[in-house]
């Protein structure tokens, strides 16, 4: 096989430098040049996010935070604040919307721009230097970016121009700037592929770079001839723009209208909880939830709230119950219900670390494993009855 795919595009990634102790230390600058991490604050708690002075000492996102204090004993340790994290996310995104001809949100903390063309008018680096201090300006947060030909180049210069700085890879010279650098630099590569490398006697993208893609294929399938490409700095994927219209959403009419109460919020449950489990299977967060009611007069009626970023049922549940409430006080019997999460950015768990517990994170994983293999399968008892005796959502995607 062989590839020899030109990539003629300018493509910027940017990236929130710890994002979440950043915007703590805008709400409180003695956090500044001191070891910080955010995550829950108790031993079964997680770290979501760490100070580069925490991470001296080893600790990690995700990391159990009995062994972050154990590592860094002399850490300050508070709860996070995902409204407020979602704020600044949103100003930054709002920055990026104004100037950028192309945008992607690829999660809470980070964008790719594609600006091909504009080196004819502003030149690239120029342009997105200007726009890297607006923010900064404008926002109080320190963010890196890395410039090149594509996604993956771009993201990895990102990493190495870290804490708050600019790296520019010129067309032509990836494969020099990714050759020297750990396997483990590579998107997708994870623990257990790596791992797997290094058995073989690659620890160094150069070795990965030499390699027969061949070999790579009859190792690790699909996957082995995409992070091949990507080791030689070949990336075509796009940067896809991005609309906060996109939304999931179920309703259900009933077929006798009903004024049972605790019926209905079980419901509510029930539609939330497969919602959430949608977005984990597609590694999604949402900002916006909205529950619609309709009465047996017809009368209809919505009501949303934006919330901090999250995809974990006991979140949303708890959010669209309190809408629930909010919005269900005619007493009329209802003919329909409703829920729609909406506002989408790509994420995982580790938004919703400092809100978890290990082993609350670890229940979510080891469910949704089951549920994805065996379909929709566990589920929460006060929505049993709805499962026993389901009715047919109006389930759409937009």
């Amino acid at each position: 096989m062989l590839y020899l795919e030109n990539d003629n595009r300018t493509i910027v990634h940017l990236d929130l430098d710890s994002f979440f102790v950043s915007v703590e230390r805008l709400k409180n600058t003695s956090f500044i040049g001191k070891p910080l991490i955010v995550g829950g604050t108790s031993d079964r708690g997680v770290v979501a996010s760490c100070s580069y002075e925490a991470r001296a000492f080893g600790v990690r996102s995700a990391m159990p935070m009995r062994m972050a204090k154990t590592l860094c004993p002399d850490a300050i340790v508070i709860r996070g604040d995902m409204e407020m994290y979602s704020k600044f996310s949103n100003m930054v995104t709002q920055i990026i919307a104004e100037k950028a001809p192309l945008y992607e949100k690829a999660s809470i903390d980070e964008h790719y721009l594609d600006i091909t063309g504009l080196d004819k008018f502003f030149g690239c680096i120029k342009w997105t230097k200007e726009l890297r201090q607006c923010i900064i300006k404008n926002t109080g947060l320190p963010i890196s970016f890395g410039l090149s030909a594509n996604k993956t180049v771009s993201k990895i210069a990102t990493g190495e121009s870290k804490p708050n700085g600019e790296l520019e890879i010129i067309r032509g010279y990836e494969k020099g700037f990714l050759s020297p650098l750990s396997i483990n630099k590579i998107p997708m590569v994870g623990e257990k592929t790596s791992g797997l490398l290094k058995n073989m006697g690659i620890e160094k993208i150069s070795t990965l770079q030499q390699m027969p893609i061949e070999l790579l294929n009859n190792v690790l399938g699909e996957n082995g001839i995409i992070i091949w490409k990507k080791a030689n700095g070949i990336d075509t994927n796009p940067v896809v723009p991005y609309s906060e219209k996109k939304s999931i959403s179920t309703e259900e009419t009933f077929d006798q209208d009903t004024i049972d109460v605790i019926k209905l919020n079980n419901i509510i449950i029930s539609m939330t909880e497969k919602l959430a489990f949608q977005l984990r299977s597609e590694q999604k967060l949402t900002s916006c939830i909205t529950l619609k009611i309709r009465y047996s007069d017809f009368d209809t009626h919505t009501s949303q709230a934006r919330i901090g970023y999250a995809s974990c049922d006991h979140v949303l549940i708890e959010k669209a119950k309190e809408l629930f409430n909010k919005l269900y006080n005619r007493r009329l019997l209802v003919r329909l219900i409703g829920v729609r999460l909406s506002h989408f950015v790509r994420g995982g768990y580790q938004i919703n670390l400092f809100d978890d517990t290990e082993e609350k994170i670890n229940l979510y994983q080891a469910m949704d494993k089951i549920n994805l293999k065996y379909g929709l399968k566990i589920h929460r008892a006060t929505s049993l009855d709805c499962y026993k005796a389901p009715k047919k959502p109006a389930g759409k995607k937009q």
